[in-house]
């Protein structure tokens, strides 16, 4: 089967998150609340909707929804106007912050760092899952990109190794045992954010030479900040702080560019 005959990823990615959503509230709790999740998704999904209306573009649903499930997994408010606002900034950056037609910012990402930068009402879910749920979740989000149209399986697999090789580094430097960095890695977050942020095609580096390279800095830049700058939740951080290298990246080191199958290319995405 070919990458042209595949289906779309995005169906793929929307069936891991709404599974996970669906475990949390039947089985384990995550933290994640029925309704701040329908706001946080109906807001992606109507900003979206206006927002293509304005532009001129097809209205698609799939990269809105995987944006409001992602922020219904991993954000928290203490008001639901939180929760919308995070869809409408998501949704709004993605026609707003473009270049060349390439978004600069991961927009849940995005979101999340500027409501954690303006609000003290925000905070990010810590995303322990349990080693069980955890390692299932692990295999199911790499099948998806492996087995899917995206094709960005590297950049994964890239950052979680970068991110895994600084915490056992560090834990050797400090004398600590090796069961501590292994439970840092055992995160729901971390998950989403590997296969779900990072790995986004629409502002990952076009080249995989390009998204070792932007792998590799986010996760120092992530390690950096959380140890040296005691910054939480780093991650998030430093995927914004460096997403504009991208466009850098790509000028540098030119290959493709991605595109979402079946005329998905032909709005914004």
């Amino acid at each position: 089967m070919t990458a042209r005959s595949l289906p779309d990823a995005r169906y793929f990615q929307i069936a891991a998150l709404g599974a996970l959503l669906a475990i949390n509230f039947v089985r384990i709790d995550f933290g994640a609340r029925p309704l701040p999740c329908a706001v946080a998704i109906g807001a992606a999904l109507l900003t979206q909707a206006l927002c293509a209306r304005l532009a001129g573009s097809p209205f698609d649903w799939r990269s809105p929804m995987i944006t409001g499930l992602s922020l219904g997994l991993l954000l928290r408010a203490d008001a639901l106007w939180l929760d919308a606002a995070a869809g409408v900034i998501a949704i709004g950056s993605k026609f707003l912050l473009r270049i060349d037609g390439k978004h600069i910012f991961n927009p849940a990402g995005l979101a999340i760092v500027i409501l954690l930068l303006t609000s003290n009402g925000v905070w990010i879910s810590p995303g322990q899952w349990g080693a069980e749920i955890w390692l299932a979740a692990l295999t199911c989000c790499f099948a998806i990109l492996v087995l899917s149209a995206a094709r960005r399986a590297d950049i994964a697999v890239f950052f979680f190794a970068s991110h895994a090789a600084l915490l056992f580094a560090r834990a050797y430097w400090l004398g600590d045992p090796l069961a501590i960095p292994a439970h840092q890695l055992q995160s729901g977050s971390l998950l989403i954010f590997t296969f779900f942020m990072i790995s986004d095609p629409r502002t990952a580096p076009d080249s995989v030479a390009g998204r070792f390279l932007f792998a590799f800095a986010v996760a120092a830049v992530a390690h950096y900040m959380a140890f040296f700058m005691q910054m939480r939740p780093a991650l998030y951080f430093a995927l914004i702080l460096l997403s504009p290298l991208t466009l850098l990246i790509d000028r540098l080191i030119p290959a493709r560019r991605f595109t979402w199958r079946a005329g998905a290319a032909q709005g914004v995405s």
